[in-house]
Parts: C-alpha cells; sequence; structure tokens
C-alpha cells in the first residue's frame, strides 16, 4: 500500500471545503526529513492561508478538523507556524508489515492502468568496443526497466544499436588496407576495432593538418586583441568582462591547438603511421565512400558487413551478460533502412517537411536550426531513422510511453524530434528524454585511460571484480571469510565489483556529472552497493547462526510487533518501499532508491546494536525480531535487484 497517495487521498478531501484547488497542494504532503516531528509533514496550510488572507495556524488547524486519518495516525500535530506533522499508529504500522510479510510482493501493488513502455537504453555502436561512456546509459535504463516491470507495467527492453553508420564504412576501409590477417583469424573482433580506430586515428591526424594553422592563426589574433585590451586605460565593467572572455576564448583556442598538435605527433612519431597517412590523403572520404556503396547495396561491402556484424554483437552480448543485462528486443539501424523513404514521403505529403537547399528539412517554430531528415546528397540521417523507430514502436509495439536514455548531450536533438512525431500525429505518445550526465576522472574531464582512450566497459567490470577479490580476501574479525571457498569468493567479488559499478553510477542524480573513484565505489561504509550487501548478509548471518528456517518464520502466524525505538524506525523505512518505487518511475530516477536502500541498511544496523534478536527477552520478541529482519533482508534484497544489483547470504 502507498502510505503517501493514501494521506495525499486524506488531504484531498480535507482541503476540499477551503479551495477549489486542492490538487496544487498535495505535494505539500510528503514523508518527515527528521523522525523526530513525525513521520510524515504536510506544508499546505501556510501557502493556502496566504491565499485565503488568513493565520496560518488556523487555516492548518482548520485542514486537521476536516481531516479524517483516526485509522492509520495518531493526532496530528501543528507545529511553528502552520506545519502539520503526523505520525503513523503503531497497530497500523504492525498490520501493514504483517500483510507484507506473508504477500510476495513486500507490501508494493501493482499499478491499476498498466502502460506499455519501450525504454531505449544502451544503443551502442556495434563496430566499436564498449566503453565507460555507455555505462550510464544501460545501468540506468536496466534500472528504470526492471521498476516498471514490477510494478506491473508491460516494458519491452529495446537496444537501438548503431549498425548501419559511417563506422562500418571504417571498418570496410580497414580491412581492405590495413588487415592483419592471422589477427583477424584469432580474435575477429579485437582486429575490426583496431582498424576502426586507426583508420579513425590517420582521418583525425589529416583534419588536424587542415585544422592547426587556422587555429594558431586565431590563437595569435585573439592574443593580440587581448595586449590591445589590456592597454586600454578605461577600467569599466564592460571592458573586464570583455578581457575575462577573451582569455576563456583564448584558453579553449590553446586547448585546441595543443589536440591537434598531439594528434599530429602521434602520427608523425612512428613510421608506420606516417606512412599510411602520406599513402592515403583522402582517407576520411574514402571511408564514407564505402558508406555510401554499402547503403547502395554493394554486393562486396554488403558481404563484409555480413561477415561482421554476427561478430561484433557476439561481443556486445558477452559484456551485457557480464553486467546482467537483456533485452526484449534489438533492433538496429539497418531494421529501418526500408522505412526512411517512406518516412520523409509521408511528412512531405503532410505538408511538415519541405526543401532547402537541396535538403529535406522539418521547420519548427522557435527553433532557428531545421530539422534534417535527407540531406542534400539523397542521405538519410539519424532524425529520419528516430522518426521511422517512433512509428515502428507505436504502431507495432503498441507504446504508451517511449524512453530515451540518452546523455544530456543530446537534448536538442530530441526535443525537435518528439515535436515533429506529434505534428505527424503521434501526440497521443508520451515521449521522454531520461537525460544524464558524465563520468567524470581525477582531472574532471571524461573518464579516460593514462594514454586518453576511451576506457573500455569489460575491462572496467574486470578490474572492478579483481579489486572487489581483493577486498573479500582480507578477512576480519568482523567479517569472517576464511570459511568460504575459493568459487564462493570469486561469486561474491563478482557481486561486490560488478554491484559496486553500478550503485556508483545509479547512486547520483541522473542529471549530474560525478567522478569515477574505486575507493568510494567498494568501500564497505558509506553509501554504496557493499554497505547494503553487508547489511543484507549480516542478517542472513544471524539466522544461520540461531538456526532458523527464514521460509518457516515468514509463513509462522508469529505477529511481528512494534515496540522498541529503533524497531519503529525499522519498520516505517520498510512500510514506504511501495512509495519509494513509485517516486522512481514519477521521473526516472534510480537515485531515489538507491538513498531508501542506504537508509535502510543504516535504521538495520541501528535496530542490530539496539535489539537483541536472537538474545530478545521473550520468545514472543525473539520471533517478531526475526520476522522483522526476514522482511528487511527481502526489502534489501529485492531493492538491489531493482538496480541490477546481486546479493550473496555471506560475505
Amino acid at each position: 500500500m502507498s502510505i503517501l497517495a493514501e494521506l495525499r487521498s486524506r488531504f484531498a478531501a480535507a482541503l476540499d471545503p477551503l479551495t477549489d484547488q486542492a490538487a496544487d497542494y498535495l505535494a505539500m504532503v510528503r514523508p518527515a526529513q527528521d523522525e523526530r516531528f513525525g513521520d510524515f509533514q504536510a506544508n499546505c496550510g501556510m501557502p493556502l492561508a496566504k491565499q485565503l488572507q488568513a493565520n496560518p495556524r488556523s487555516v492548518a488547524q482548520q485542514i486537521v478538523d476536516n481531516l479524517q486519518c483516526d485509522d492509520l495516525c495518531e493526532p496530528p500535530e501543528i507545529a511553528g507556524p502552520g506545519f502539520i506533522n503526523l505520525r503513523l499508529k503503531r497497530s497500523w504500522i504492525e498490520t501493514a508489515l504483517n500483510a507484507a510479510c506473508a504477500a510476495q510482493r513486500l507490501g508494493v501493488e501493482r499499478v491499476d492502468q498498466p502502460l506499455c513502455f519501450v525504454v531505449d537504453y544502451s544503443s551502442p555502436n556495434v563496430a566499436k568496443p564498449m566503453h565507460v561512456g555507455h555505462l550510464r546509459s544501460t545501468v540506468i535504463g536496466n534500472a528504470v526497466v526492471r521498476t516498471l516491470r514490477f510494478l506491473g507495467h508491460r516494458v519491452i527492453a529495446d537496444n537501438h544499436i548503431g549498425d548501419w553508420g559511417t563506422q562500418f564504412g571504417m571498418i570496410i576501409f580497414g580491412y581492405k588496407h590495413f588487415l592483419d590477417s592471422a589477427a583477424y583469424q584469432q580474435d575477429p573482433v579485437a582486429e575490426l576495432a583496431r582498424l576502426y580506430r586507426l583508420v579513425s586515428q590517420l582521418s583525425e591526424y589529416h583534419d588536424s593538418v587542415q585544422q592547426l594553422p587556422r587555429a594558431q592563426q586565431r590563437l595569435s589574433e585573439l592574443k593580440d586583441q587581448l595586449q590591445q585590451a589590456e592597454a586600454d586605460p578605461t577600467d569599466d565593467k564592460s571592458l573586464k568582462k570583455k578581457k575575462k572572455h577573451m582569455r576563456a576564448e583564448i584558453l579553449a583556442c590553446q586547448e585546441s591547438v595543443a589536440s591537434h598538435e598531439s594528434r599530429i605527433a602521434a602520427v608523425r612519431n612512428e613510421e608506420h603511421l606516417s606512412s599510411r597517412a602520406g599513402e592515403h590523403p583522402d582517407i576520411a572520404q574514402a571511408a564514407r565512400r564505402e558508406t555510401a556503396r554499402l547503403h547502395a547495396g554493394d554486393a562486396e561491402n554488403h558481404t563484409l558487413w555480413d561477415e561482421f556484424l554476427p561478430q561484433c554483437r557476439t561481443a556486445l552480448e558477452a559484456v551485457y551478460n557480464r553486467l546482467d543485462i537483456a533485452f526484449d528486443i534489438t533492433l538496429g539501424e539497418s531494421h529501418y533502412q526500408p522505412m526512411l523513404a517512406n518516412v520523409v514521403s509521408s511528412l512531405e505529403q503532410k505538408q511538415l517537411a519541405q526543401e532547402s537547399d537541396g535538403a529535406v528539412c522539418i521547420f519548427i517554430d522557435d527553433n532557428e536550426a531545421p530539422f534534417i531528415i535527407r540531406k542534400s546528397d539523397g542521405a538519410y540521417t539519424y532524425a529520419t531513422t528516430d522518426l521511422a523507430t517512433i512509428q515502428y514502436r507505436v504502431e507495432e509495439l503498441q507504446a504508451d510511453v517511449i524512453l530515451y536514455v540518452v546523455d544530456s548531450r543530446q537534448a536538442e536533438h530530441f526535443r525537435l524530434l518528439f515535436e515533429t512525431a506529434r505534428l505527424w500525429g503521434y501526440d497521443k505518445t508520451d515521449f521522454r528524454h531520461v537525460s544524464f550526465g558524465t563520468v567524470m576522472g581525477d582531472d574532471r574531464r571524461p573518464f579516460k585511460t593514462r594514454s586518453g582512450d576511451n576506457v573500455g566497459l569489460e575491462s572496467l567490470v574486470e578490474e572492478a571484480v579483481e579489486r572487489a577479490r581483493q577486498i573479500v580476501d582480507q578477512t576480519s574479525e568482523d567479517r569472517p571469510a576464511a570459511d568460504l571457498d575459493t568459487l564462493a569468493r570469486a561469486r561474491i567479488a563478482d557481486i561486490v565489483g560488478i554491484g559496486g559499478i553500478k550503485y556508483a553510477d545509479l547512486r547520483h542524480n541522473r542529471d549530474s556529472d560525478y567522478v569515477f573513484s574505486w575507493d568510494k565505489m567498494l568501500a564497505t561504509t558509506g553509501d554504496t552497493a557493499a554497505y547494503i550487501q553487508y547489511a543484507h548478509a549480516r542478517i542472513c548471518g544471524i539466522f544461520r547462526k540461531g538456526a532458523c528456517d527464514r521460509d518457516q518464520i515468514r509463513n509462522s502466524d508469529t505477529r511481528l510487533m512494534i515496540a522498541e525505538p529503533a524497531e519503529r524506525s525499522l519498520a516505517v523505512q520498510l512500510a514506504r518501499f511501495d512509495d519509494t518505487l513509485l517516486a522512481v518511475v514519477e521521473e526516472f530516477r534510480p537515485n531515489i532508491l538507491t538513498e531508501y536502500l542506504f537508509a535502510t541498511a543504516d535504521k538495520f544496523n541501528s535496530f542490530f546494536r539496539d535489539c537483541h534478536v536472537l538474545k530478545a527477552d521473550s520468545e514472543a520478541v525473539r520471533a517478531s525480531r526475526l520476522k522483522l529482519c526476514d522482511l528487511t533482508a527481502a526489502i534489501l534484497h529485492q531493492g538491489l535487484q531493482l538496480l541490477g544489483i546481486d546479493t550473496a547470504d555471506q560475505m
């Protein structure tokens, strides 16, 4: 049962006699920030008093007088200028938790009106190895899918892979000119990745050779302008602002020059790279021509594409299997190619698209740049593919809601995409861009290796597991691991290492960038997966030590009772599991669930410290506390499962 939904329903009835805008105030009924003042608080009295031009405490009293919640709460208390504090009745808490113990769903009800969600996440380019940049989309999307599904929605997890873009032209060109046949026979995917990196590096080299003189010239001009500005004796704010802007522009230009110089040096300092660069001065254009031939149906290139694609997808699946990530469908860009011409025709027929400088574009109000759906050379764009994808998802998959778990840099694209789709006729579908920030290194820049390459996701996972294994092997008096055999330790290292990576990402507000830290990620104290996993294992340890059968305890007639403050605090927290999951899917923020699980583990540890379980004062109290422990372990396990994180009974 959602306590918060029930309370807001009661407050809606209490507010109706006072205002015809009761719904506007219901969000002000929320969990209390400090449990010393109650379990929930309602701050609607003060803004309503302002509207009514009345005394806030008087309005709060009227709300309380109208409020019917005697079965749920102790008598409400009015504090300060008009805060309403609410404390749940012990009898209600006990009834709710006993029902949760007896039910498989831990007190979480299925939604009354399930919707069909299509969740688009991960979406790597298959011709390149997955790297840390794919982590956030993959784990956030997976957590959203699991939570929506648990709440009773119909969910289709869709991995919209890039299997038709320019990267294949680069690989085909590399295959034709630079292939190491022996390496390809031994490890096809590694060799294809090497070819992609090589063609990319040579393309960037030639681009930098062209761009460097311009960047150097621009830098020189900016320095001269700044020097002139520095010589100006005027000391007004506008000049100071101008000089500050110029210094920032100079810094950006210096970084650009340094980047171009680094790319050039990396090739010129290696004889084999330098010679290949000399042999292929137009490599970028040549790779694009290979892409064009593939898209035009060239037999040789299509045969190579057919050969490369299964191997690349197998490599992706290996990473997903390691992370315990699964998709319902995996349809790449190639799947939608036959639909693109009809998409453009349909938009033209509805007079939504028009030609501009040879390209076919959609002009959205209040947006200067057009949404291009066919280039002047006849090539289709990502926008065209995304529109075809929407058509398929709505008409074939019957989607009510489509979520795109894609980084925040694509916000403008999705704004135009959604507006175009609505104008096209898909105005009854709810489109959401579930955006997120970047994984940063210690230098506060996107997380890279020391050589400047993207950190491979597979190598990141293996390093996490290796580091976790070192922690598992360090036995301590508090958490003895000496009795765990090699296989058990390896399994725990997997659980802690992979869980640590996922949790470290999910615990941050998805809109924020965050700095990747091995030490924080795998710490056994603080807000980490390991801390919550250890709390779960500690509970399992109680049952082992007491030789107690959890199924027997869960299904017994023993009634869970709340007496001590630490028991009550933990019990109220457990009763909020339903509300937490509803809050997660309100804006698709898994960090709300991580916060809940961390607080739950914290409250359990306080309970464990203050309340004897196996050595309780009576058999009835012992049985009740064992039941409370079992429910806590079940909620910690289920909550972590919804985040895609596993647990162990012993750590």
